[in-house]
């Protein structure tokens, strides 16, 4: 066993993922958050994952990060989606002083000292994501920001301490998006109690209305032009929102080719004498259209991460990279998912069934930035240049 696996299974150990498994259906049902499974994610370290050694954390890079979050979504889909937006701000902070800038040392701090980072970005019709906001983000005197908008899809939403948000500043020559974190006890916004969703329900990643919340002028920590730039902010954010979701999207598809094999193992045919589906020809070539998809993805999925690691430099295909990773991984999930159900019966069909689960879980892929269209957009524009006028 490498130590980086060894890493691995002792912060995820074979019990811990069996308990977290096992809540994951009811959680589901009742359209509730995984309040015990924080708990134990907590305990054993997960949150302080990104935060150095010295520090009191487990020191882990990109690489290591992803492969935990994969090892996670085999157990809970929607438990590792969520988390991941906590990875991301801390990941967020640990590439950035990979890189030289110190600037959110305070948010691998302060998980360490047990505090729960979300983020509060995405926003209804706005498809430029991290490139403008239709949020408003007025100036105070003080240096502080005051934030009216609404923001969708804020997992964690139950149980932040910390919420990353930003918008538009309109107020100088020339507008700026500015980014800052409030803290659960600030006034000024609404969490609404809307997440009734597909599936990924243990998420709660709901609706959050800013009605002229307050971020503090030390909690303001960029302020950029709108539209595409270099900050390595943006950077940050991209490679490790990618490459986590890439990573638990990974670890559900290789969850449903186990499910799809142990249940081809088990049912038995009629036409094959009373053999197992494992002896069906056409059963055998959809789970081997299912293993050849999923080995194509953990090689990405481990370079890129690597690559963040290393400070490898793609210059222009970086974006390329993380995108073109997204959507490989949720594409390859939802086809494997589809070919297990295909493979493993009827039964798969009724409520409760985990590859049912996984079914509608995967769904929520097709919604994360990048999407499509935006995905091959960015790729097009690195390999061909951007459109003419």
């Amino acid at each position: 066993m490498t130590p980086e696996k060894k890493a691995i299974e002792e912060l995820l150990p074979d019990e811990l993922l069996a308990r977290i498994r096992a809540r994951a259906a009811g959680y589901d049902e009742r359209n509730e958050f995984f309040h015990d499974d924080l708990v134990d994610l907590r305990d054993a370290g997960y949150l302080r994952l990104f935060a150095s050694a010295d520090d009191g954390g487990l020191g882990f890079g990109l690489r290591l990060a992803a492969a935990a979050q994969r090892r996670l979504a085999t157990a809970a889909p929607a438990t590792a989606l969520a988390i991941n937006m906590h990875l991301v701000w801390t990941g967020v902070a640990h590439v950035l002083a990979a890189r030289g800038d110190d600037s959110l040392h305070y948010v691998l701090e302060e998980a360490v000292a047990g505090e729960l980072f979300a983020f509060g970005n995405s926003e209804a019709g706005n498809d430029e994501v991290l490139f403008d906001s239709n949020t408003v983000a007025e100036p105070l005197p003080d240096g502080s920001y005051r934030f009216t908008g609404t923001k969708i899809f804020t997992s964690l939403s139950p149980a932040w301490t910390r919420l990353g948000i930003f918008g538009k500043d309109d107020s100088g020559a020339e507008p700026q998006l500015v980014h800052a974190f409030i803290t659960r006890d600030t006034p000024g916004y609404t969490i609404r109690d809307d997440w009734n969703t597909l599936g990924m329900r243990a998420s709660q990643s709901n609706t959050t209305v800013l009605d002229g919340v307050v971020a503090p002028a030390e909690r303001v920590f960029r302020k950029l032009p709108v539209g595409p730039n270099a900050d390595p902010l943006i950077f940050a954010i991209f490679a490790c929102f990618e490459t986590l979701l890439a990573a638990v999207y990974t670890g559900l598809g290789e969850r449903a080719l186990q499910l799809g094999v142990a249940a081809v193992q088990r049912r038995t045919s009629k036409k094959f004498d009373g053999r197992t589906y494992a002896q069906d020809p056409d059963i055998r070539w959809k789970i081997a259209d299912a293993a050849m998809a999923m080995d194509g993805l953990y090689p990405q999925l481990d370079a890129v991460a690597r690559d963040v690691d290393e400070l490898v430099d793609h210059g222009g295909q970086w974006f390329p990279q993380l995108v073109g990773l997204k959507i490989r991984a949720t594409e390859t999930a939802r086809e494997v998912v589809d070919l297990m159900l295909r493979v493993s019966g009827g039964g798969s069909y009724f409520a409760g069934n985990e590859l049912g689960r996984l079914y509608r879980d995967v769904l929520a892929g097709i919604f994360h930035p990048s999407d499509g269209e935006s995905a091959h957009g960015t790729i097009a524009n690195a390999w061909l240049g951007p459109l003419d006028d």
